[in-house]
């Protein structure tokens, strides 16, 4: 309390400005819940990217805390990897309260708790999003919420993945109209899909290997490493699963397109 008391102290005898002041007490926004989790409630103002909970791991009143704690002063939070378990608690504690939107498909999902009145902002500059197996449509749902949640919009393809490397013309055309600025690529087994991407398009490619496939390698770990050894320039890979982080790097590269504009 004293280091911020001397920020305080600093903005008042104008030593520091206001955009000093604010930069620097954001650096102060965490929260403690009973000891269990330090939730960064200022990050969004702080970096633009939102609070992120990542639910697989916790138990459901973990999850219900968190939550409810956030949206004492936010109006929305994102959940990732959201198993059964999480969503009947969520439901009964937040529902009619808030808006809360499930990815579809199947588990994990990916869950938007949000104020009945807020409004998302909409981006005219737009995330391309390709999965190249139904498999991997978890992993794009994440990609896609917090694009959502960083006011930013997407465009996804399902299913075009290389064993018929045809599905993927179409689809790309479709973007290249769409103001697609940056793709999200998505896939699992041999994970070749982002590297034919890139040599297709002119826009920067964030490759997400996904934990789908048989055998030896199956674990994402063969997509993984064809990815990080494309000849294809213009290609980036985010870890396995982590849809997460390609969309919020998706997000950012977009605003400050929209920012320059």
């Amino acid at each position: 309390m004293n280091e911020i008391e001397q920020i305080l102290s600093d903005f008042k005898s104008n030593k520091i400005t206001l955009e000093e002041a604010k930069k620097l007490l954001r650096l102060f926004s965490l929260e403690f819940i009973e000891n269990e989790v330090t939730l960064d409630s200022g990050r969004f103002k702080r970096k633009g990217i939102p609070e992120v909970i990542y639910a697989e791991k916790k138990s459901p009143e973990t999850v219900r805390k968190i939550i409810q704690t956030h949206l004492k002063e936010n109006s929305s939070i994102l959940v990732s990897r959201v198993l059964e378990k999480h969503l009947g608690i969520i439901k009964t504690n937040f529902a009619e309260q808030y808006n809360i939107q499930i990815s579809p498909q199947f588990e994990p999902y990916s869950v938007i708790v949000a104020t009945k009145d807020y409004q998302f902002q909409k981006s005219v500059n737009k995330i391309g999003i390709l999965t190249a197996g139904t498999s991997d449509i978890p992993v794009a749902e994440e990609v896609k919420a917090i694009a959502k949640m960083m006011g930013v919009s997407t465009i996804q393809f399902n299913d075009v993945g290389i064993a018929g490397v045809h599905r993927i013309f179409e689809p790309l055309k479709t973007m290249l109209q769409e103001n697609v600025r940056v793709i999200v690529a998505i896939a699992g087994m041999e994970g070749a899909l982002p590297a034919i991407v890139t040599s297709l398009v002119q826009i920067p490619v964030i490759g997400v290997p996904t934990s789908v496939g048989y055998g030896y390698g199956g674990k994402g770990e063969a997509a993984l490493l064809t990815m990080l050894q494309t000849c294809s320039p213009g290609l980036v890979v985010v870890n396995i699963d982590n849809g997460i982080n390609a969309g919020a790097t998706a997000a950012l590269i977009i605003k400050q397109i929209e920012e320059k504009a």
